[in-house]
């Protein structure tokens, strides 16, 4: 049986002769060699970040160091992405991703190099732009990973697809790319490995989850109708902004008594709008969730019950039937991020190998969103996937507000700044040296 078939089957472990470990370049030095270059480049990147479906500057450093290190570049994939391959000779395809948008949020950390960019979003909303989600740390270490494969070419057999994801903040980056013809245009990988850095971890710490990630992400638009009228006359009207009051109370039984207590599940109101006036009840309230699930089947739960629980309350409350609420699950949503647990757990257990037993730990899943996932989707028979967490804090500061109970900035806050040299060079060695564990030479 061939390499390629064992990773296909989904081997969980596969030995790697002893000789070809010892043959492995010094990934560690290297890096901390080229820091100094690399930390010029993160700092470039986040002076300048681009939002969703925008980010042509920065398409552009990743397609020129591809293309610096000898991997053949195309542009313009899924509308902004790139995809570098690099063929050399026979082995598994081996899929590695990085997210390169930022976040229309005005940054205020107080960088020597933060960003005083601004733009506007697809949903036409001018605003500051930062990465505050660190995907400037995932380019930058992208493009080591680039120079380190293509420098090492001796050290691994395969084909190696390097993608620069667009629009990942808003879980659409994967699928254009996907439909712009990424596993048919280019060699389809057997593997595929991102990483994103996180606040819950010291600083250049591995994290990996196997099985499910990150969750399902639903935005809920519900808009519930009265019969407006004066505030001092409420019995001449049916009230929304009590019926939607009634609403988002019951919705969190959807949890706490609907929803099983092995399977995590979120239903929070971010947005609650009505009225104009102290003394007008108005026609109609407005709220906004988001949704967050795992599983397809849990999923169709909460959005079932979010329905059934809107236009319950609008019949206790004696709301006409032309009048009930009208809920809105907005598509194309998020879907889950799935790391196939066999793979995901060979990926822990080299991480181990290459970083030590406290320099990369097994991780709970998390509520946050993230569209890696849909490129095993795509063929989840075949494929083996996995996108593991590098810390980006340092351990002192963890300890500090573990201690005193206090709260630190998280990813998306403006005030989030990762330790970035740590998850620049934990972040390359990590996927250089996995890239070539997946593929042995010999």
């Amino acid at each position: 049986m061939t390499f390629r078939s064992l990773l296909a089957l989904g081997a969980a472990a596969l030995c790697i002769p002893a000789a070809v470990q010892a043959a492995a370049p010094d990934l560690r030095a290297e890096i901390a060699a080229d820091l100094p270059g690399l930390l010029q480049t993160y700092r470039n990147l986040h002076a300048h970040p681009e939002l969703s479906f925008q980010e042509v500057k920065s398409a552009a450093q990743l397609a020129a160091a591809a293309r610096k290190a000898g991997f053949e570049v195309t542009e313009k994939v899924g509308r902004t992405g790139v995809v570098a391959v690099l063929r050399n000779g026979p082995g598994p395809t081996v899929l590695i991703r990085a997210d390169m948008d930022g976040l229309p949020v005005v940054e205020q950390t107080g960088l020597p190099f933060a960003s005083k960019d601004r733009g506007t979003s697809t949903a036409g909303v001018e605003s500051g732009i930062m990465h505050a989600c660190g995907h400037d740390t995932h380019m930058t270490a992208w493009m080591e990973v680039a120079k380190l494969m293509a420098a090492h070419r001796d050290a691994w057999s395969g084909t190696l697809v390097m993608i620069g994801q667009p629009a990942e903040e808003i879980g659409l980056g994967a699928r254009a790319m996907l439909a712009d013809g990424l596993f048919t245009r280019f060699p389809k990988p057997d593997l595929a490995l991102a990483f994103h850095d996180t606040g819950d971890l010291p600083s250049g710490v591995i994290g990996v989850t196997p099985g499910y990630a990150l969750a399902n992400v639903d935005s809920v638009d519900i808009t519930v109708k009265g019969l407006g009228g004066h505030g001092a006359y409420p019995q001449t009207t049916k009230d929304p902004i009590v019926l939607a009051s009634a609403i988002v109370m019951r919705l969190q039984t959807l949890i706490s008594r609907e929803n099983s207590p092995f399977e995590p599940g979120v239903v929070t109101v971010g947005s609650f709008h009505a009225g104009a006036k102290h003394n007008i009840i108005p026609d109609e309230a407005r709220l906004q969730l988001t949704v967050r699930s795992y599983s397809d089947e849990q999923r169709k739960l909460l959005l079932d019950g979010i329905r059934r629980i809107a236009a319950g309350e609008a019949m206790a409350s004696g709301v006409p039937q032309d009048r009930m609420p009208v809920v809105s699950v907005l598509d194309p949503y998020t879907r889950a991020t799935f790391n196939p647990p066999a793979f995901s757990q060979r990926v822990l257990a080299d991480m181990k190998r290459q970083f030590g037993d406290t320099g990369a730990v097994q991780t709970p899943p998390v509520m946050a969103g993230e569209d890696f996932g849909e490129f095993w989707r795509a063929d989840p028979d075949r494929m083996g996937a996995t996108i593991f967490w590098v810390g980006g804090r340092p351990a002192s500061e963890l300890e500090a507000a573990k201690r005193e109970g206090r709260a630190l900035p998280s990813l998306h806050s403006p005030f989030w700044a990762p330790e970035a040299d740590k998850v620049i060079a934990a972040g390359a060695e990590a996927l250089a040296s996995e890239a070539m564990r997946l593929m042995p030479k010999g």
